[in-house]
């Protein structure tokens, strides 16, 4: 038997919304410890990594591992039925074909419930190995999707340098070339709106864009954004969810076609 309780849908909510327009389908692996995910994005350009941990359910049972294979558009029918505040169950058994969610208003004079059809889906687990990386910036996820937003209109892709001064985000296409620098906050009274960078060494990277913009869709799930980069390595981007887990986002670098 599985069964994760929620004390608010709204949670699960961002959650989806932070990965369905990169993933048609996924897995939820389901263990005592908690629910992962990992899967790579439709156009298999980008890996999307999920953890909840059990403790940060009000309610988390899962007697033996179980892997549910989900169709998010399904799921995010069923998950626009809940209210915001509405309490949220899942349940499955051992070996069923179907997850049901379950959701109660405050109230409780409401109590709806959604049956959804598993799926048997081909798992590629990827391990992801554990780097050092040369540069990490923590940064307001705010505006980070806005750079985002507002780069993706000069440019396919974006440059992301990170030196001791900050880090500069750069576009440039047929209409022109954008810029935008941060440095790195030296006084700051709220941490959220800090940006913190620790630096091994630079680096400079370039980006599709429009994957940044996807990731950027995890924003209402925290203040802050965590960017990790390496040389040659892959991009992670970072998003805690509150006293649950996170999502990882990676994202391989472009290699500049004049060294081809």
């Amino acid at each position: 038997m599985f069964e994760a309780r929620l004390n608010t849908s709204q949670v699960l909510k961002k959650v989806l919304d932070a990965i369905k327009d990169l993933l048609n389908e996924a897995t939820f692996d389901c263990s005592d410890s908690g629910i992962q995910l990992q899967a790579m994005d439709n156009s298999h350009v980008s890996l999307v990594s999920l953890s909840l941990r059990s403790d940060g359910f009000d309610k988390y049972r899962c007697d033996r591992n179980l892997s549910m294979g989900m169709n998010l558009a399904n799921m995010a029918k069923i998950m626009k039925c809940a209210n915001n505040d509405d309490t949220l169950t899942m349940k499955a058994q051992d070996n069923a074909d179907t997850v049901t969610f379950m959701f109660e208003s405050q109230n409780q004079e409401k109590v709806s419930d959604y049956e959804m059809k598993l799926m048997n889906l081909d798992q590629e687990h990827l391990g992801i190995p554990e780097t050092d990386y040369a540069c990490v910036v923590r940064m307001p996820a705010m505006e980070f999707a806005r750079i985002c937003r507002d780069l993706s209109q000069f440019g396919e892709s974006v440059v992301i340098s990170c030196t001791k001064e900050g880090v500069k985000f750069s576009a440039s296409g047929d209409a022109g070339s954008a810029n935008i620098k941060l440095a790195q906050t030296s006084t700051v009274d709220k941490e959220e709106e800090s940006v913190i960078i620790e630096m091994q060494e630079p680096v400079t990277l370039t980006f599709a864009c429009r994957y940044l913009n996807s990731f950027t869709k995890a924003t209402p799930l925290c203040n802050q954004v965590q960017l990790s980069m390496s040389a040659d390595v892959p991009l992670v981007v970072e998003y805690r969810i509150t006293d649950l887990g996170h999502i990882r986002y990676y994202l391989a670098p472009k290699i500049e076609d004049d060294e081809n």
